[in-house]
Formats: C-alpha cells, sequence, structure tokens
C-alpha cells in the first residue's frame, strides 16, 4: 500500500474523506476544520506527523501547506454529496447520510464522486470566466481558516521561532506561558545547564487558590525532526526532581504518536504544544506580534456589468 505522501492529489482526497467521517463521529457529529485537521492527523498512522508544519514554497514565492489543500477539497465534495454541511463558517457537521454510512473508504470516495464531480461540471459552466473544473473546485474547496494570506503568516512565524537561538526560544516559551497565567520561577530553569533537563518552572493558582508547581520543556526542533516518547520519558523524570505536578512541553516541530501516548500515561498528564498549536498561541496572545487589517474585493467587483 502506497504512504500518503505518495499518493497523486486527487488519491489523497479520496483517501482523506473516510478518516474526516470518522474523526467527526468521534467529535460527537460536529467540529472546527482546525480540530477535525488535527484529529485526522494526530489519528491517521498513514499521514506523516509534521503534516501540518510541513510549508511548502510556490511558483510564486507564497508558502502553502500542500496537506490543506487535500483536506478542503475532501470536505467540499462530502458536503456536495450531503455527507456533511455547514452551519456556519469554519464548522462542519455530519449529516444523517454521513452518520449513517458504514462502508470502507474506496465505497465511500466512488459513492461521494458519483454525486459531486457532475456538481463540479455544473459549476464550471455557471461560471464562464473559469476555464476548467479545476479552478472552480479550488474556489470552492478553499476555507476562511486556509487562505493563502493565513498560510503565510502562519509559516513567517513558524519560520522566526525557528530562527532563534535554544537560550531565545526558551525565554520566548517562558514569556507564552507566562501570559497563560503561569508564575514564572526566575530561578528555576532560567539556565542554559545545572536545571535538571528543565526550560522553565512556575506556579499556578486555580480559581479555589490551590497552586500548583508547573514545569516547562522547550525544543527548537527542524520540522522533519519529531519529538519522540523517550524525550517524554526525560521531562517526565525532571518534573519528579521538582516535585511538578504538570508539564507543559512546547516544540516548534511536532509529537510521534507514540509521543501523544507517553504525555497522557501516569497520573500526571503533560500538555503538548507542537508548532501548529504553538502559532495559534503566539497569534492568540499577540506574544511578539501584531494583527493587520487587510481588505479583499469581493466577487461584486469581479462580476460583468
Amino acid at each position: 500500500m502506497k504512504k500518503y505522501n505518495e499518493l497523486t492529489r486527487h488519491e489523497q482526497e479520496a483517501y482523506l474523506m473516510l478518516p474526516i467521517l470518522t474523526e467527526l463521529k468521534k467529535l460527537g457529529g460536529q467540529s472546527t476544520t482546525k480540530d477535525l485537521k488535527r484529529s485526522v492527523v494526530a489519528n491517521d498512522s498513514s499521514i506523516p506527523e509534521n503534516t501540518l508544519t510541513d510549508f511548502k514554497t510556490s511558483r510564486k514565492g507564497s508558502k502553502y501547506l500542500p496537506f490543506n489543500f487535500s483536506f478542503n477539497f475532501a470536505i467540499a465534495n462530502l458536503i456536495l454529496a450531503e455527507m456533511l454541511k455547514r452551519p456556519k463558517t469554519g464548522i462542519v457537521k455530519l449529516t444523517e447520510k454521513g452518520r449513517e454510512f458504514e462502508g470502507n473508504g474506496t465505497e465511500l470516495s466512488e459513492q461521494v464522486y458519483k454525486i459531486s464531480v457532475p456538481l463540479w461540471k455544473d459549476k464550471s459552466k455557471e461560471n464562464q470566466s473559469i476555464n476548467d473544473t479545476s479552478n472552480n473546485e479550488e474556489v470552492v474547496a478553499k476555507t476562511d481558516e486556509d487562505s493563502d494570506d493565513e498560510e503565510s503568516w502562519r509559516s513567517e512565524i513558524l519560520s522566526a521561532l525557528m530562527n532563534l537561538s535554544p537560550a531565545k526560544f526558551e525565554l520566548f516559551c517562558r514569556a507564552l506561558v507566562k501570559r497563560m497565567k503561569v508564575d514564572i520561577d526566575e530561578n528555576v530553569g532560567t539556565k542554559l545547564t545545572g536545571d535538571g533537563g528543565l526550560d522553565g518552572y512556575g506556579y499556578i493558582t486555580t480559581d479555589d487558590f490551590r497552586t500548583s508547581r508547573v514545569a516547562i520543556q522547550a525544543k527548537r526542533w527542524s520540522t522533519n525532526n519529531s519529538v519522540s516518547s523517550p524525550e517524554i520519558d526525560k521531562f517526565r523524570g525532571a518534573m519528579d526532581k521538582f516535585r511538578a505536578e504538570f508539564g507543559i512541553f512546547i516544540t516548534t516541530s511536532t509529537f510521534t504518536r507514540d509521543a501523544i501516548k507517553a504525555s497522557r500515561a501516569g497520573t500526571r498528564v503533560i500538555t503538548l504544544i507542537d508548532g501548529d498549536k504553538l502559532i495559534d498561541l503566539v497569534t492568540k496572545y499577540e506574544l511578539y506580534v501584531k494583527p493587520v487589517t487587510v481588505y479583499k474585493l469581493e466577487d461584486f467587483f469581479r462580476e460583468e456589468n
């Protein structure tokens, strides 16, 4: 059987349909496209773990995630086949037809394409300014969360984080965790050596005034080098040394599926923040970044008079 990255774009789209339905069922039948995408990648062993941080450069020089196109296109086909629907922008929901499907991946894609392909052709005929079906499909497959502009600035943030020195990245991670309401200890985890394997340490107080110790680990790794389970075990050992009740492991890369399992083992679950989630947190807390308002023309201005 071919690996996911060995499949053609069309084969990837067809392959993703069943995992999308499967994960939506696990998520209660409705999800944001962002959470659904992460769930599909996390739970399908055939998809590379660095898929959501593996940015490519187009011929025009812009950054993009190849996975987004195949994923969004699979979603678009499932919607046309009435397996899914969009209650609002950025949200997908299983229909009764989607919930009741119980076949394999090949049966699903064949059933979907039987309905969606003629609809794509009809859409292409309706819009004479679009020369072929593939261009029309690309427009429909794009979502508000995966615009070219967003992929570009997400790639820029990740690249900037990768270019930080190890010491500066650790400093950045402590600043991020501080924004997340952790009171950083200035004496533990702030040195490059001699801190027992920690890159930060602090305290968090809940609404009932219970204070817990938090250990922080930061790994500025290449997106092609995933954090494995031995790294999680090593971090847990450092947590033991400082009697930390909670652990936060931050990386610019991704975590192997074994590492994710290891983080959930035992009595103390370790929170994992990979490169994709790290970008979300940087923008959420506006840590060393600032939002810029951009306006785009709607189709009204492109339509013939």
